[in-house]
């Protein structure tokens, strides 16, 4: 995933917003706020994007293909390289995370924003059934689908509830709260997604296991 500097007014706009959704919410930002942030008249911002909630989905929408994309690449490679038998639930939960943390790696802070942003949505009881389903209903499912191949004989309603505590971890992880950082007296720092992953893929797979046994 590519780091670009930003090259026009539009995505000057989009990028300013991007960070103080993702910090502050959607209720806690004014469109005058990016405005200025983004060094144009709130008439060009209404002009490129309307009302403030069209920009808050052009900034939620903006980066979701690239993504979705790269996990189902990750996806893929992973059964291809398993063969028929299909990959094992390590390799499957790491094609979903892991491309997250790529993104941060190398995309800068715009995406670090940007996923701060999702999980900000996904967390919402408002937010997330307006939001989330149009962008990433059919990834997940992709994912549920290989993950019932490698659980044959789970439930349903077992291999979904498990799929909500592996959402819910990663939430968390992408919001970078902090408070691990408090609880740990430093040893552990929220801001440090590879080591969240690098745990939660062993501990995420583990418990599906024994749910779904």
């Amino acid at each position: 995933m590519s780091k670009k500097p930003p090259s026009t007014k539009s995505e000057r706009i989009l990028d300013v917003a991007e960070e103080l959704f993702a910090i502050h919410g959607y209720d806690g930002v004014t469109l005058r706020q990016i405005a200025q942030g983004a060094g144009v008249d709130v008439a060009l911002a209404n002009y490129h994007f309307g009302k403030k909630l069209d920009l808050f989905k052009a900034v939620f929408d903006r980066r979701a293909v690239e993504v979705n994309q790269a996990r189902l690449d990750a996806l893929r490679a992973c059964q291809a390289a398993a063969g028929p038998g299909g990959p094992p639930l390590e390799d499957i939960i790491g094609a979903f995370l892991t491309p997250l943390d790529d993104a941060q790696q190398g995309g800068g802070p715009g995406w670090t924003n940007y996923l701060a942003l999702v999980a900000y949505i996904n967390n919402s009881p408002y937010w997330a059934p307006k939001m989330m389903s149009s962008l990433f209903d059919t990834l997940v499912l992709e994912f549920i689908a290989a993950l019932r191949k490698a659980l044959p004989g789970a439930s349903e309603e077992d291999i979904f509830w498990c799929y909500q505590s592996l959402s819910g971890a990663l939430t968390l992880a992408l919001a970078k709260t902090g408070r691990i950082d408090k609880l740990s007296g430093g040893k552990c720092k929220s801001a440090d997604i590879s080591a969240a992953f690098e745990r939660m893929i062993p501990f995420t797979a583990a418990g599906f296991r024994e749910v779904c046994r």
